[in-house]
């Protein structure tokens, strides 16, 4: 039987680089809990808690954005965005209305934050702009960033700059805080960034063509017009220049089409858990990639574990379920500095590359041996209740595969030769590290189907068992934990809904490592 939610909150939260099936566990999480509760609806809100629109999730077959995973759940009452997340209203209008086209309810469900704060194509341009400045400047490695516009758009929020969707109820408020912020931004850009109007157009082509690829689908069906993705409508009659009348009334007809959905989602949380209700908070990116706690500097701009659930919401601090997700094996995109990759010859690896694309950008994932380091390092300072392993499906090797094994990272060594059993905070330390793996033997059946835990491969049984011990190895040092064993929940084997194993037996294990940093 699984074991109770200790909390009316929850937090879905991941404890890899992203990408670790968050999405695809909230109507698992909903299912159970009316299983549970005997309820219709027991879960009253699914909240949006950071990031913006750079943290896609996937969920019944969609893919999203900015939407709550929620949204395929009928019987939930709220599909709510927190006050930690940047959004930028016309993303949320391109990616509603298709939805909504599919018969997915939104509009009546959607709450947005009063405080949560409105992204626009400033942002977007100070992200390649800052970009640009990093390489040809500074002479630094590329980051990687998702030219979303999330970071530059935390940084007016530590500036003081932020534009909050309230300001939608003001039209002369907000026409003074958006030609600011476009006086500002063109500044930037010129005289930090060294933009020239050349490299100026050229940005503007490349958010044509990365949203236009984007929307192509929606395009394709007439449901959005190609010319919503122009941004060349952004540009002012100089060579370099914002026209601020066409970034108003964009961006204003935009906000307006949301202004209903507006409110305090502080009231309504509250609402929500004095009926009993549970709230689910869906977190972006992970716990590694977190601006305080990840590894720069290939961070995000926001905090991407359980405790910004409470900032975000704006509710006390109060006890909260919180469970971390991860795959059977590792996913990293953009330019992380990835120990155990695994070179891209061997035929898992090309297998796994099929498989693993952005579902906010499209780009091609890197993959990688199964960082139990990582983990059990997430797990011992995250707090977490429960953990869920996706993707164990993936994992099966074809019969015609000579090299029948699969290796797990159970530790590091430095170059003195010392085991190292945590994620050290030093990059430039981490990064002259070797992993040190373990080798177990693969299984070819099948294993998509499965439901039983006992139904499993007896190969997939040992490596999940394996990973287990591992992880909780790293999690326990010196058999000291710093709240309590986490329980490993749920095992995914593939994508789609029930698409799930339940009945995992409890595993033992023998805290025995140490740390040496």
């Amino acid at each position: 039987m699984l074991p109770r939610f200790k909390s009316k909150i929850i937090t879905d939260t991941g404890i890899s680089m992203g990408d670790e099936g968050k999405g695809r566990l909230i109507p698992e999480l909903v299912d159970e809990l009316e299983k549970h509760t005997q309820v219709k609806n027991p879960v009253g809100i699914i909240m949006k808690v950071n990031g913006g629109a750079n943290s896609g999730h996937t969920a019944g077959g969609l893919k999203l954005n900015l939407i709550p995973a929620g949204v395929i759940c009928p019987e939930v009452n709220y599909l709510t965005i927190g006050a930690g997340v940047v959004a930028d209203p016309k993303k949320f209008v391109w990616e509603i209305l298709p939805l909504e086209n599919k018969g997915y309810q939104i509009w009546s469900r959607l709450r947005i934050d009063e405080r949560t704060m409105l992204s626009d194509i400033t942002h977007r341009l100070l992200d390649l702009s800052w970009e640009f400045y990093r390489i040809h400047t500074l002479k630094e490695e590329i980051r990687g960033s998702t030219g979303r516009g999330i970071s530059p758009a935390y940084s007016d929020e530590a500036s003081q700059f932020q534009i909050f969707y309230e300001d939608l109820r003001y039209k002369d408020l907000f026409v003074k805080k958006i030609t600011q912020r476009c006086q500002r931004t063109l500044s930037i850009m010129k005289h930090v960034c060294g933009i020239t109007p050349a490299i100026f157009n050229n940005f503007l082509e490349t958010l044509t063509l990365n949203e236009t690829r984007a929307n192509q689908k929606s395009i394709a069906e007439g449901i959005l017009p190609k010319e919503n993705f122009d941004f060349s409508t952004f540009r002012g009659k100089d060579n370099f220049s914002i026209c601020v009348d066409s970034v108003v009334s964009n961006y204003w007809e935009a906000g307006q089409m949301l202004k209903g959905n507006i409110c305090d989602i502080r009231e309504l949380t509250l609402e929500v858990l004095n009926r009993d209700q549970y709230v689910i908070g869906e977190f972006g990116q992970s716990f590694w990639l977190d601006k305080r706690h990840g590894t720069p500097p290939n961070v995000t701009a926001s905090h991407t574990f359980s405790p910004e659930i409470f900032q975000s919401a704006g509710i006390p601090l109060q006890p909260v379920h919180n469970i971390g997700c991860c795959k059977s094996y590792d996913t990293k995109v953009g330019t992380h500095v990835f120990l155990t990759q695994i070179d891209s010859n061997h035929p898992l690896s090309k297998k796994l590359e099929k498989l693993e694309f952005g579902t906010s950008t499209g780009r091609q994932r890197m993959v990688g041996w199964f960082d139990a380091v990582e983990k059990g390092a997430a797990l011992r300072y995250g707090g977490f209740d429960d953990f869920v392993i996706n993707k164990l499906d993936a994992l099966t090797y074809p019969e015609d595969w000579e090299e029948q094994e699969l290796l797990v990272c159970t530790h590091y060594e430095n170059d003195a030769g010392d085991i190292i059993y945590t994620v050290p905070r030093s990059e430039n330390y981490r990064r002259s590290l070797k992993p040190i793996y373990a080798r177990l033997p693969a299984w070819n059946e099948d294993i998509s189907s499965v439901r039983s835990y006992a139904d499993l491969p007896q190969g997939a049984r040992n490596y999940v068992a394996y990973l287990f011990e591992a992880i909780m190895r790293v999690a326990t040092q010196d058999g000291v934990f710093a709240i309590n064993t986490p329980n490993l929940r749920y095992i995914g084997v593939g994508p789609n809904p029930q698409q799930i194993i339940k009945d995992i037996p409890e595993f033992s294990f023998q805290p025995s490592c140490s740390v040496t940093l």
